[in-house]
């Protein structure tokens, strides 16, 4: 009797043998319904043997196979083994996230007739610049396999070159995957997209889909409908049959890093798939991050440059340092930005104050007895929003009302300190009542409508004075937006995360590119108390050639990423010490005895330590060679499931970590 090899939703390092009446290979790759524990649940065959290790006396009978589509492929289950290889993820973990959730469902949920029409009208192109030129010459889709990262500062036309590399790819016949690294870069980008190929399928893929758009739309990509895809990290997994391009746009962008569930980098397992499809990737950003850019330098990836705007009367924006240690500073706004904010309402163009803190005030605090707003479940602060008159964890969602009194000690004189862009937006409404002002960030913009509507306000001129987080720092193209001014980057500079230089340049140039891409000349103020800082300079310079190459120096001579490759074994439990516990057992394991050119370093508390009543500890593990991490990863894994662990103790491994 055949013996079905099921991979299900579950974090289990194997795969679950069912019995059946007749199977065949051909069935591999689909869906089966299958018993388990007192229901049942939704699985992928991977595989169909005449034996299994188990007695098949002790093997529950498969229920039906789905044949409702076509059976997914050979390369889809081998992109999954290596997601599931390289992150130590649960195979069937891997497989089935890639699913759709009503494909995953006992119960075939009532589907609707959805359109998957494109825009009527084509956009003209525009005339390609030499550098844009020679990018898709050094580009041979028909060459194989090979990865090239396209480094192009702010409006050097990035996009246009993918839309042409998407237009000789659709001539070929094969599909293309844009992957873009948030949600609410996706409705310009689509919107551009369809425009420009009228006569081809385009279909999105993200999780504020609706469920039955998000399975319309997957199915379009694995039967080959669907010309183009356009989608968030998850997109990466999806099937599809002719496949011929991949694009990762803001490639250094960290939500590409899946953080919960199975944690994979998105970017990494594109360069992968194209290996794997012996087909191009192309890597696209303005800031690189460091690793790409070391691939670059290294010959590994080809290196493409975009030095200048595409628009010829475009020009990278003069960015200035104002600094705030020789004046006055009221409410955390220099002179000399309000004074180019005035400028810029007398010319009717746009302003942008960049704040990458949303809320109205980090803290409310007691000056009294010291009293300060903690989140009663984490190690943080609660974030004053005085909108609705709430306080809320930004961790874990707590939240509780704003109170009148200090809850130590009575004194009704409590105060906000610091700012948020709640905060900002009410100063800025004081200072110019004319101006038309409008807050962007998380607590604004709660949906994909919202966003549009907001974007459409902003293109429409019906905003005066931006006040932004780093929801406005990339990926946006506003023609009047003509001054950046920057509040609150010193937090960055000397933070305990090594990260924290490159992420903050990334940001800052990024948010600084939105300024000046049209005719219209920009300006960029940074307010800071370091303004010698090496950062700052390579910033005012716009040169990220020479600020990655000293960050480089100094991440070999400190043997950190790329020249040392990590993984990260955290765990959380109710009390510190049978977290800290548990990683010690890990860290004494006899297999790590075994692989001498691993290092283990001592279990410490995350930095945020609790975190919704959990109490969190790490274990980094290092080595100098990628394949000696990865020979080590899975004997370790499997040692550590044999740790006599507390019940309420959880633990994961993530490998090339980004959060420490």
């Amino acid at each position: 009797m055949p013996v079905l090899r099921v991979a299900l939703d579950l974090p289990l390092h194997r795969l679950f043998d069912y019995v059946v009446g007749s199977a065949s290979a051909d069935d591999v790759g689909y869906r089966v319904r299958v018993p388990f524990g007192k229901g049942e649940r939704i699985g992928v065959i991977a595989g169909v043997a005449d034996i299994s290790e188990w007695p098949v006396a002790q093997l529950k009978p498969a229920g039906d196979i789905l044949r409702d589509l076509p059976p997914l492929p050979r390369d889809f289950f081998e992109l999954c083994e290596f997601a599931s290889t390289y992150y130590q993820a649960a195979l069937g973990e891997v497989v089935m996230q890639a699913l759709p959730a009503g494909l995953k469902r006992l119960a075939a949920p009532v589907r609707r007739a959805g359109s998957l029409a494109s825009a009527p009208a084509q956009a003209t192109p525009p005339d390609l610049t030499r550098e844009q030129v020679a990018a898709l010459d050094a580009i041979d889709p028909q060459a194989g396999f090979a990865a090239h990262l396209l480094f192009g500062v702010t409006g050097s036309g990035k996009t246009e070159v993918y839309l042409r590399l998407i237009e000789r790819m659709l001539a070929a016949g094969r599909q293309v995957l844009l992957l873009v690294p948030e949600i609410n870069l996706t409705p310009q980008l689509e919107g551009r997209v369809r425009a420009r190929f009228p006569g081809s399928v385009v279909v999105s893929l993200h999780s504020e889909l609706a469920e039955a758009a998000r399975e319309r739309n997957w199915r379009a990509a694995f039967a080959g409908e669907a010309a183009i895809v356009l989608g968030t990290r998850l997109a990466i997994f999806t099937p599809m049959p002719c496949l011929g391009l991949i694009v990762v746009d803001e490639e250094h962008d960290a939500s590409f890093k899946q953080q919960d569930g199975m944690r994979y980098s998105a970017r990494d397992v594109a360069v992968f798939r194209a290996h794997q499809l012996r087909i191009p990737v192309l890597l696209g950003s303005a800031t690189p991050s460091l690793e790409s850019w070391a691939n670059a330098q290294g010959r590994r990836y080809g290196l493409l440059t975009l030095s200048e705007r595409a628009n010829p009367e475009a020009t990278l924006p003069a960015v200035q340092l104002v600094d705030t240690r020789k004046m006055k500073v009221a409410d955390g706004v220099s002179e000399p930005l309000l004074a180019a904010i005035r400028t810029r309402l007398e010319r009717g163009e746009q302003s942008l104050i960049f704040l990458n803190r949303r809320g109205y005030a980090p803290v409310l605090a007691c000056a009294a007895c010291g009293w300060v707003s903690r989140c009663q479940r984490c190690a943080a602060n609660l974030v004053l929003h005085l909108a609705d008159r709430r306080l809320r964890c930004h961790h874990c969602g707590f939240e509780g009302r704003v109170p009148i009194a200090c809850p130590t000690c009575g004194n009704q004189d409590v105060h906000p300190f610091g700012r948020g862009t709640q905060r900002l937006e009410s100063w800025l409404t004081e200072q110019f009542p004319k101006a038309r002002i409008l807050r962007v960030d998380r607590d604004s913009v709660k949906s994909r409508k919202q966003w549009e509507a907001m974007l459409e306000q902003i293109h429409g001129g019906d905003a005066d004075i931006l006040v932004g987080t780093q929801m406005l720092a990339k990926g946006h193209d506003f023609p009047k937006l003509t001054l950046v001014g920057v509040l609150g980057a010193d937090a960055a500079l000397f933070a305990a995360d090594w990260r924290a230089p490159e992420r903050l340049f990334a940001q800052l140039m990024q948010v600084a590119g939105r300024a000046g891409r049209a005719e219209l000349k920009g300006e960029v103020l940074i307010q800071t108390e370091y303004p010698d800082h090496p950062l700052f300079a390579a910033l005012a310079a716009h040169d990220y050639p020479g600020f990655a190459a000293s960050l480089l120096r100094e991440r070999e001579q400190a043997g950190f990423p790329p020249y040392a490759f990590q993984a990260m074994l955290r765990a959380e439990a109710p009390e510190m010490a049978a977290a800290i516990a548990f990683l010690a057992t890990a860290s004494a394991l006899p297999v790590v005895q075994e692989h001498g050119n691993v290092v283990l370093y001592d279990p410490v508390p995350m930095k945020l330590s609790r975190l919704a009543n959990l109490e969190r500890g790490q274990l980094l593990a290092e080595s100098h060679s990628r394949p000696a991490l990865q020979a080590f990863l899975p004997r370790w894994r499997e040692a550590i499931e044999g740790i006599k662990a507390p019940s309420r103790l959880r633990w994961h491994l993530e490998v090339d970590p980004l959060e420490f």
